[in-house]
């Protein structure tokens, strides 16, 4: 089946959904505009963002860990949906945000209660995500990861959905100032796309457009202010951000604060820098 890519810009002040011609996106009214030129949007709207824990085999033996028996979530907030070459905003007095390059499903019709082997007639298509944290918060909310994972601009999706896109054997990696940090496969997921459909519906519909991030390879590390960030995905493209400082600092007056306990330290820079006297935390840049 050949693959046909979908992308959302705004063009002449309007949200606009485009096809990719070549190095051109081309509106339904025929208007044309340089991928080069484009200001990209989402390209979808989701009603919930749900996120697999772990699921790359890379990532467990990085973490020194096994995988459960079935699958874990969590949930990002829709408010912290971002774009293709939008600004990762690391809230001022934070200092572990980290990346993970991941592969989207999205959601193309209303999904409950079915197979794994049904599961591919109710995924519209792929896009490229990465799932940033801020492990500063780590310590809080009971391993719901709602404010490591929910924070405004750390879910950046696209630059597009790719319909006709075979999930097999598909390179992924996250490169941050030119550099690759993460390489792996998707032949590396213990769960594929179609069972982690499956499996969420079995209690939660999902609706056209909803978005399921599933899983990241080894090396998720931190990044700061002024990095550029891509997750490159074989047959879906490059996502791109750069990351900013938040200009307003954390509020202390209320909730809990941010920590920097072993289990932090240890998250943000990988599981086994203690103890194997490498990768010790970098010294956070202003």
């Amino acid at each position: 089946m050949a693959t046909k890519e979908f992308r959302r810009i705004l063009l002449d002040g309007n949200p606009v959904d485009v096809v990719v011609e070549g190095d051109e996106l081309v509106a339904g009214d025929g208007r044309r505009v340089a991928i080069a030129d484009a200001t990209h949007l989402p390209p979808v709207t989701p009603s919930k963002i749900v996120c697999v824990h772990l699921n790359y085999r890379s990532r467990v033996e990085e973490m020194m860990t096994s995988l459960p028996k079935a699958p874990t979530y969590f949930h990002k907030p829709v408010s912290a949906l971002n774009t293709h070459e939008g600004a990762v905003v690391r809230p001022e007095g934070c200092k572990w945000l980290n990346y993970e390059g991941e592969i989207a499903i999205v959601i193309g019709k209303t999904c409950r209660n079915i197979s794994p082997e049904e599961a591919g007639d109710y995924i519209r298509g792929y896009t490229v995500a990465n799932d940033y944290g801020l492990h500063d918060f780590r310590d809080t909310d009971s391993g719901s990861m709602l404010r490591v994972k929910g924070a405004d601009t750390l879910c950046p999706v696209g630059p597009g959905i790719v319909e006709g896109w075979d999930f097999r054997g598909k390179r992924i990696r996250t490169i941050v100032n030119g550099e690759v940090k993460q390489d792996g496969t998707t032949d590396e997921m213990e769960w594929d796309m179609h069972y982690l459909v499956a499996d969420i519906a079995r209690t939660i519909t999902l609706q056209p457009g909803d978005l399921l991030l599933s899983g990241t390879p080894a090396i998720s590390r931190t990044v700061y202010p002024g990095d550029v960030v891509e997750v490159e995905v074989e047959g879906l493209g490059t996502l791109r951000n750069h990351i900013v400082t938040g200009p307003t600092p954390i509020r202390t007056d209320v909730g809990a604060q941010v920590t920097e306990s072993e289990e932090v330290l240890s998250t943000a820079q990988g599981g086994d820098w203690e103890f194997r006297g490498i990768r010790k935390p970098k010294p956070p840049q202003p």
